[in-house]
This record gives C-alpha cells, sequence and structure tokens, in this order.
C-alpha cells in the first residue's frame, strides 16, 4: 500500500519522540519534527513526486538523508529506523504523550528517574507522590498531570481524542476525493460533515456523489469506494452507500445521490445536527417536511437539487457551511443580512512568519519570494525574541542586525515588501522581552506567551493587558496557548483582553497554524463585535508554510469575520497607518 503525506509524518514524528524521549541531539529531533511539519503541510503527494522521481532534498526542512528515507517509506511503507527505536522501547512509552502536560522531554525525566514506561506506571507514581520530587515538577504539575490521566482512564477526552486535527482530515479526504472523482460516470463529488464546516477538529468523513448513470454508476463508486488502496476495512457496502476505516485514519462514509437530491444530501450531512434541526422546524411550520432528499410538501419535491435553491424555499441567502451551528446565521439569513466571509482573495499579506534567523527554515529573500508567488503586497518578518532559547531566539544586537537586512533586502525586491517584525515574548511581569530602543526600529510586533502557563487565570490576564500597555505592541500572538489535541488553553479572561485591545488600539492574532487555530470562532466574534481588528496570519517556518492561511481562514469565516474585520485585508499603505499607536 503507497504512504501518503499523513502516514510518512506520522512515521517522522513519531521517530522525533523516541528520540527526544530518549535524549537525542536537539538538532536531530528538530530535523525529524521539521520533515514531519513539512511533509503534512504538502498540498502535493510526496508519493506522487517520489513515483515522478523528482529531488525531494530540496524540500523545507528535507536534505539528502530524510529524502531517502521519504523514497524508503513510500516504496515499503515503513522505515526501518522506526521498526527499530519501537524494538528498542516498551510497547506503552508513546501512550504517555496522550497524557496533558507530558512532552517526550517529561517523558524521558519520568522513565529515566522513575522507571515509568506506561500509562499503568505513571498511575503509580502520581499516586505514590513520586513525581513531585522531581525536578521541573513539583506538587501542583503532579495534581495536573494527575488529573489529566484520570480523564484519560475515564474516557472523558475519548470523543475528542477520536478526531483528529482540520489539517490530517484534509489530508485523508482530498486524495479520497480525487479517487471518486476519478471514477467514470462521477458528476460530482464533495466532502460534508465537520470537514466542510472548516471545525477544528473532525472525526468521520463524510462524502456525497452523483453520477451521470443512475442505474449502473452508483455501484461502480461503491466498488471504487471500497477499493480505495487506504481502505483497511470495508465497514459496509450497500447498492448507494458505503463505509469504510481508512489504514491509520478515520472511518470514512460515502452516499451515491440522485441529481435532483444533491443538494438537499449535501446539506443534511454538513450539518450542523442543531442547524438541520432549526431548519426542520422551521418546515414543518410552513406544512412541508426537509430530509437528506429534497424538500418535500406532501409527497412532490419543491426543492433540493442544490443548496442554494434549498434555502431560497424558505426565503434565505444561501448560509456558508461555515456559519451552519445555529447561532443566528438561519435568522440572518432570513433578513438578508449574513456577513461577506473574508476569503483567501481578500488576503493582501501574512504578518508572522519566520526565518533561519531563529527556528524558521528559510532565508529572507527565500520567504519574499513565497510571498510574492501567493499574490501577496508583503509578509512580516517576526523571528523569536530571546526568552525563546530552544529557537535561537535574538536578542537586541541580532535583532538590530536583522532590520538591516531586511532592509537591504527590500531595495532588490519588487512586488513585495518585507515589514520589519519580532515575535516578542511577554514575561511574567507583563514586560516584553527586548528594551524599547530595539522595538522602536520595527514596522510591527507580535507579542506571544511562551511560558509560565500555569498562571492563575487574574495573573495571567494582568499580564497580557500590562503587555499592551507597551506603547510598542501591536499584535497579541496566539492568545490562548492552546495546542489542539495537546495542551488546553492557559485560564486567561478572553473578554477582559479582547476590552483592553480595543481600548488601546491593538490587534489580536487569529494564528493559522492548524495545531492552533487560536483565537477560536468564539473569539473571533467577540473581537469583531468589540471593534478588535484581527490579523489572520500563518506563523510559517518555511515557505510551504504560508500555505497554512487556509485553516486560519476557515476559523474566520466559522467567527463571522469579514474583509473588514480581518487586518491584513489591508494594502500596504492602510496598513501601516494602523500599525501606528
Amino acid at each position: 500500500m503507497p504512504a501518503h503525506n499523513a502516514d510518512i509524518a506520522r512515521i517522522f514524528r513519531n521517530v522525533a519522540e523516541y528520540l527526544e524521549i530518549n535524549g537525542a541531539n536537539a538538532f536531530r529531533v528538530r530535523a525529524y519534527e521539521n520533515a514531519a511539519r513539512t511533509v503534512e503541510s504538502m498540498a502535493r503527494d510526496v508519493a506522487d513526486m517520489v513515483a515522478a522521481d523528482e529531488d525531494l532534498s530540496g524540500l523545507p526542512g528535507i536534505g539528502e538523508d530524510l529524502a531517502k528515507k521519504i523514497r524508503e517509506i513510500v516504496d515499503t511503507g515503513s522505515l526501518p529506523l522506526l521498526e527499530k527505536l519501537r524494538a528498542e522501547n516498551p510497547p506503552g512509552l508513546l501512550e504517555l504523550l496522550r497524557v496533558e502536560g507530558l512532552g517526550p522531554k517529561r517523558v524521558g525525566i519520568l522513565r529515566e528517574k522513575l522507571g515509568v514506561e506506561s500509562l499503568d506506571d505513571l498511575r503509580k507514581a502520581v499516586d505514590s507522590g513520586a513525581v513531585r520530587d522531581l525536578e521541573g515538577f513539583g506538587e501542583k504539575s503532579e495534581a495536573k498531570i494527575g488529573r489529566a490521566l484520570s480523564a484519560l482512564e475515564k474516557g472523558r477526552v475519548t470523543h475528542e481524542m477520536s478526531r483528529m486535527r482540520l489539517d490530517e482530515a484534509e489530508g485523508f479526504a482530498l486524495p479520497l476525493l480525487d479517487h471518486i472523482r476519478a471514477v467514470e460516470g462521477v458528476v460530482r463529488a464533495e466532502p460534508a460533515g465537520s470537514l466542510r464546516r472548516r471545525k477544528e477538529t473532525v472525526g468521520d468523513l463524510d462524502m456525497v456523489a452523483v453520477c451521470d448513470d443512475p442505474e449502473k454508476g452508483p455501484a461502480r463508486v461503491m466498488d471504487a469506494f471500497a477499493a480505495y488502496d487506504r481502505v483497511e476495512e470495508v465497514v459496509s457496502k450497500g447498492e448507494t452507500r458505503a463505509t469504510v476505516r481508512l489504514r491509520n485514519g478515520p472511518s470514512a462514509d460515502l452516499r451515491v445521490v440522485p441529481a435532483e437530491s444533491f443538494g438537499a444530501a449535501l446539506h443534511y450531512l454538513t450539518g450542523s445536527k442543531a442547524h438541520n434541526v432549526r431548519l426542520r422546524g422551521m418546515a414543518e411550520d410552513q406544512g412541508c417536511k426537509v430530509n437528506e432528499y429534497g424538500v418535500f410538501r406532501g409527497e412532490e419535491r419543491v426543492a433540493g437539487e442544490t443548496e442554494e435553491d434549498l434555502y431560497a424555499f424558505f426565503g434565505m441567502d444561501f448560509i456558508p457551511p461555515e456559519l451552519r451551528e445555529d447561532t443566528g446565521e438561519l435568522e440572518a439569513a432570513r433578513k438578508h443580512r449574513l456577513p461577506a466571509l473574508v476569503t483567501l482573495a481578500d488576503m493582501r499579506g501574512d504578518l508572522h512568519a519566520h526565518t533561519d534567523a531563529s527556528d524558521g527554515r528559510a532565508g529572507l529573500e527565500e520567504m519574499a519570494e513565497a510571498a510574492r508567488s501567493r499574490g501577496y503586497d508583503y509578509l512580516a518578518i517576526t523571528d523569536h525574541s530571546q526568552a525563546v532559547t530552544v529557537a535561537h531566539g535574538l536578542d537586541a544586537d541580532r535583532l538590530a542586525a536583522l532590520i538591516d537586512a531586511v532592509d537591504r533586502v527590500n531595495d532588490g525586491l519588487s512586488g513585495i515588501t518585507l515589514l520589519k517584525g519580532c515575535e516578542v515574548d511577554i514575561l511574567e511581569d507583563g514586560s516584553l522581552d527586548l528594551p524599547d530602543s530595539i522595538l522602536k526600529r520595527l514596522d510591527l510586533t507580535v507579542c506571544s506567551v511562551h511560558s509560565r502557563f500555569g498562571l492563575p487565570r487574574d495573573a495571567q490576564t494582568e499580564r497580557i493587558v500590562r503587555a499592551m500597555d507597551n506603547p510598542h505592541f501591536t499584535i497579541l500572538g496566539h492568545p490562548t496557548g492552546r495546542l489542539i489535541g495537546k495542551r488546553e488553553p492557559y485560564a486567561v479572561n478572553m473578554e477582559r483582553v479582547i476590552a483592553a485591545a480595543a481600548e488601546r488600539g491593538v490587534f489580536l492574532e487569529l494564528n493559522a497554524h492548524p495545531e492552533r487555530l487560536d483565537l477560536d470562532d468564539r473569539h473571533c466574534r467577540a473581537a469583531k463585535e468589540a471593534g478588535v481588528l484581527v490579523a489572520v496570519s500563518t506563523d510559517a517556518h518555511s515557505p510551504g508554510g504560508l500555505d497554512t492561511m487556509r485553516f486560519g481562514l476557515g476559523q474566520a469565516r466559522r467567527g463571522w469575520l469579514e474583509a473588514k474585520d480581518v487586518l491584513n485585508t489591508r494594502s500596504l499603505r492602510e496598513l501601516k497607518k494602523l500599525l501606528k499607536r
């Protein structure tokens, strides 16, 4: 079975986890982590590149050695290095990473000092009070780990753990959709469910297809769906519906429907459940019923070939899938007051990107060209400040040198402008990580919390609000610090943070990296209502990282944001005016 991007990324990430747990060289660990990020962020299937005998060593973070390993994975479906690491380590070791608050380094310490090699071992260590005595842990950490472990044991996080990030779901869904669309007679095939609504996590994959031959077409599609090379198990297979379980991935459900029912089926399977229930109630009020086959008045189908005509039947404008959560969209559609949601075409630049001056994997010129090729007018270079030592953060002298380098590069650029920025750490006392004397030379700052996530809610909120008082504060980066599926948001009063941003004329970031998507949709909408502009930025660490903008825009659209609500839809001239406090 050929390996797809998600398979390759998972293998490299598992290698990195084993290496870091066992105390391997940090640069070696980072190389595998970077390779995983590069592969999973690629829109193109790496297996196709291997089949075409293309050179992989030029991809960001992929040298000759990793390129060779990718070819090996594609050819065999496995990597001998990972098999060796699995054989050398206990089978339950990586399961420990499912416990919130435990990363590879901490698991390595627990293993070395307490012999913890499984979830059962961890439970014994926590219950005995041994964890608190380890350097870097303490009583609070032990209690937090204990709570996270209990949640895992009791199944309270089972639902969320059964879901995958949006980008991971795309990695499974898009190749499968291409496979379905290539079947003879398929006129259209589309994703539905959480994926289409651009939710930050996705469970099962839902898909809808239409054939031009209603008699023989569905059988061909069902056979091809079941024969897809990533199918591990055919759970069920009927004449027009099948469910499969994908190897190392989710279940996928496909329905083949008549053309006259396509819109109704796509609407029904897109959801959300709350949205659909409300619409069914509206239909009943009009003496009709709506289901996956159409809108019916008695036995007569009166709408349902397209989603547009389904909504139009109820006197509504078409509701974009991202809004279908029963949060006021049905009423707005009926009053013709739906927002004109932001799109990729509206974006004029990206305000958060890293280079090889800190922990990025490309230089200034390469990042500038990548932004220009995507149609942007500007790209902010925001390498880390000195507090983030693991990312080779910049002190004042190194940042000054980078500022001068950006000026020199800009002199030779055409069609793109690099903005001088820095991702500046917000320290525990609310001060910024670099002196005002260097910060005043920048076009903007992205100010972020990267430490002391466990502060009490009031203290964390005060820390951020105090930082906003600095006249060189521009954008609050990834405002809640969450990592989806890995780290919960730190405790912070976002209502107060948004109000403080509005009062001070600063902005909030929606970090588009699919592991963050931070702001969430609720806070996007709250920022909009408070008049706070949101910067949808990728936090790109490579040229390919700029392509994650689409994930951030999905979240922005879920938060009802229009182009006018997004900072980086402005022209460079307009942006520079807004950046001045």
